[in-house]
């Protein structure tokens, strides 16, 4: 297994490369990444492609009815709260997902960022205690499920706050990532995001690296998610097979490793605590982690870190728009 350039000095190298350019000329071009000093250092530290895992913490937190399960959608009577059947889909993700996960990522040495619905934090703390004290980021994701897109200013900016607060209570970190519920953020969310304190946000999916777009005249910084390398696929399992999802990332992951010899990559992963904690998917997650440590030049971030790094170098992609 090749050895990957720790986390303290990849950070530390950041830095320094960002400030060996800074007099270059390359500080605020837009839209352009040009080499520091030799093909394929576009990262700091020597690496090659960043791989940025999600791994999502929504148990606990989904409503009571109408929730994306594998079980065909009935029509609840008024007076049955909730679906049990998709509850115990659910809950399979605290009682046995995310434990397995945590000892995947640890057996690799892997950190990933993790998504928490305030509400799962709240209700299961000390799992999510557990995955900040084994070095993984706790991330937003909004207080419960709700369409944060038709919510009002005053009260999109209530939600973002509760959501910050039930996190950081459960965990004793502050988020400073975050993710709409299934990416639909509003007109004003982002700039909510920003003035709440956040670095960065992940809803969005254009590109394959991180980049800087201005909000309010101010950098903000994207990190993008996934929907094909994406767990959620799996949801029901008849129809895509944990194997295929393996076939898949790996082949994502080839192809990145190639063009980022020319340009700055990162790979993004998506990891749902009920989909990807059962045993077959465990399974083939640990070959691919195997898979991709055979590459010199692979780093696993989380995206705390990434975004640092983006905010960092010269070599970030701006864009003039927002989407």
């Amino acid at each position: 297994m090749q050895s990957t350039p720790s986390r303290r000095t990849f950070l530390v190298q950041a830095a320094a490369t960002a400030a060996a350019v800074a007099g270059s000329g390359l500080l605020g071009r837009e839209a352009v990444a040009q080499p520091i000093a030799a093909p394929g250092q576009f990262w700091p530290g020597g690496t090659r492609l960043v791989i940025s895992i999600s791994m999502q913490f929504e148990a606990g937190g989904q409503p009571p009815k109408g929730t994306d399960s594998p079980f065909p959608p009935v029509a609840m009577p008024e007076h049955v709260p909730s679906d049990p059947a998709a509850n115990t889909w659910f809950a399979y993700g605290y009682r046995e997902g995310i434990p397995r996960m945590l000892d995947l990522w640890d057996r690799h040495g892997v950190k990933v960022t993790s998504h928490m619905i305030g509400e799962a934090a709240r209700r299961h703390p000390e799992l999510a205690r557990e995955i900040v004290r084994r070095g993984h980021e706790a991330a937003a994701h909004g207080p419960r499920w709700s369409s944060q897109f038709a919510m009002d200013r005053a009260e999109e900016r209530r939600f973002l706050e509760d959501a910050r607060a039930m996190v950081e209570q459960v965990t004793g970190t502050r988020p400073v990532g975050y993710n709409c519920n299934w990416l639909r953020r509003g007109p004003n969310t982002l700039a909510l995001l920003q003035e709440l304190g956040y670095l960065y946000h992940i809803d969005d999916v254009s590109r394959d690296e991180p980049f800087i777009e201005r909000v309010g005249g101010k950098d903000f910084v994207v990190v993008p998610y996934t929907l094909r390398n994406n767990d959620i696929v799996l949801i029901e399992g008849r129809n895509y097979s944990p194997q295929q999802f393996l076939a898949q990332i790996t082949s994502e992951f080839d192809q990145l490793y190639e063009e980022a010899v020319t340009r700055r990559r990162m790979m993004s992963i998506s990891a749902h605590d009920r989909i990807s904690g059962t045993p077959q998917m465990v399974r083939v997650w640990d070959r691919f982690l195997a898979y991709a440590a055979t590459k010199p030049g692979v780093a696993f971030l989380r995206k705390d870190e990434i975004a640092r790094i983006a905010l960092d170098s010269p070599l970030t992609v701006r864009e003039p728009e927002t989407i």
